[in-house]
């Protein structure tokens, strides 16, 4: 495969206002992973009442992409993505009046608002990044822009930890000898430490939302073009876009449940400390998920992005088998590795479902940002296998079958584009 830029000359501003755009995202969905633990000391939750902010977050992800993809035909790309920031910021803003009240209700909705201001940048971001240049390096071009995204995902938990969580808990034994008062005024402080880090990311997404409407965006080819009316789900019937949807679903499903699980698999496989496991071995496998990001795009230059993607998803089913059966650090060591090899795969999938729509781009983009919600189905469902199983490590043969279905679709974009050429 010959090699060829990533990113033309003429479309490299627009390219890199469009890729903070994945970096803004990623930040979202990291602070929501803090924010499950903070909220717990908080606002007195129990671990249930606190998982909600993840359904908060994903039910907005799941509603939001279609009414993002109308509007985009009406409205189109850069747009859109200016609408999606000003929803991010609002709802970022309205942290600061929940964290003062310190009302689960209104986190919630915030949240909810962030998370369908997200999708709106996922369904416009991610086609745009895709058709804008070459079609032949659609794939590459999306991976380079994820791995700002995969940036993210390494800063989030290190600066968010930093501004939200104070270091101060207290045991069960602490809090009963406490006043009500004391208990009082230091659930209030933790619930401020959310308002000013929120503020400062709603001011961001302000800042860069004015940043995109004031420049202008190249125009796309006619063929792209965002018009027409056909019904959303006619898309479903291309047997491509179909099965990028399912990939996609099975594909975040197993990334959001190794990475969930990892603190507490590392404790049962070789007693290491919750800190550590935190510090060390969840940091280390999101820096393999940034590295993977911009190594991956780097090799698709020369690389099959659809050979790629099955390679990765063979190396990620054998590795998911070893953690599970290795026991001890090296099952450890096999679980963490395996973020270096996903990381390439949502862009990729993406990539691929995405070729040569045309008109139906954005629907078929906004299927596969609604099959993020695999996010929060597989990871109960690793916890269920582990629950009745009795140990966590036979739930990672779950994700070693999500794998393989992503490793099949892989196949079948090779099979048909070998079959059409």
């Amino acid at each position: 495969m010959p090699k060829f830029p990533i990113v033309e000359r003429r479309f490299a501003v627009a390219f890199s206002l469009t890729a903070t755009l994945f970096f803004a995202w990623g930040l979202a969905s990291q602070f929501n992973d803090l924010l499950l633990h903070h909220f717990q000391k908080a606002l007195d939750l129990t671990r249930t009442q606190a998982s909600l902010t993840q359904f908060a977050f994903y039910i907005g992800y799941f509603c939001a992409p279609l009414p993002a993809a109308m509007i985009i035909r009406r409205i189109g790309y850069k747009k859109t993505m200016v609408t999606g920031l000003a929803m991010y910021a609002i709802g970022a803003f309205l942290f600061v009046p929940a964290a003062h009240l310190r009302i689960y209700g209104i986190f919630l909705a915030a949240l909810y608002i962030i998370a369908f201001g997200a999708a709106f940048l996922e369904t416009s971001a991610n086609p745009y990044i895709a058709i804008l240049g070459d079609p032949k390096t659609a794939s590459p071009r999306l991976n380079f822009a994820q791995a700002f995204n995969g940036v993210a995902t390494v800063l989030g938990p290190l600066v968010g930890g930093y501004v939200i969580f104070s270091g101060v808990e207290y045991s069960p034994a602490q809090l009963a000898a406490m006043t009500p008062q004391s208990i009082d005024s230091w659930r209030a402080s933790e619930a401020a430490a959310v308002g000013p880090p929120y503020l400062v990311l709603g001011i961001l997404m302000v800042i860069i939302a004015g940043a995109i409407a004031l420049t202008r965006y190249p125009p796309l080819r006619s063929a792209v073009t965002p018009e027409g009316h056909s019904s959303p789900f006619a898309v479903l019937k291309r047997p491509r876009v179909l099965y990028a949807v399912v990939a996609q679903f099975f594909y975040c499903g197993a990334q959001v449940g190794i990475w969930s699980l990892l603190v507490d698999f590392a404790g049962e496989a070789a007693h290491v400390p919750e800190r550590t496991g935190a510090t060390v071995y969840l940091f280390a496998t999101m820096v393999a998920f940034c590295v993977g990001r911009f190594s991956g795009a780097w090799l698709q230059r020369t690389m099959i992005p659809a050979r790629q993607l099955m390679l990765y998803c063979g190396c990620n089913i054998v590795l998911c088998c070893l953690a599970a059966t290795l026991g001890g650090f090296p099952s450890i060591y096999a679980m963490t590795a395996t973020s270096f090899f996903m990381s390439i795969m949502f862009p990729t999938i993406f990539a691929l479902g995405l070729e040569g729509l045309g008109h139906e781009t954005e629907f078929a983009a906004s299927f596969i940002v609604m099959a993020i919600s695999g996010a929060a189905v597989v990871p109960p469902l690793m916890s269920v296998i582990a629950d009745h199983a009795g140990a966590l490590h036979w739930s990672l043969f779950f994700p070693a079958f999500c794998y393989l279905v992503v490793l099949s679709f892989g196949h079948y974009v090779t099979r048909t584009e070998r079959a059409a050429a």
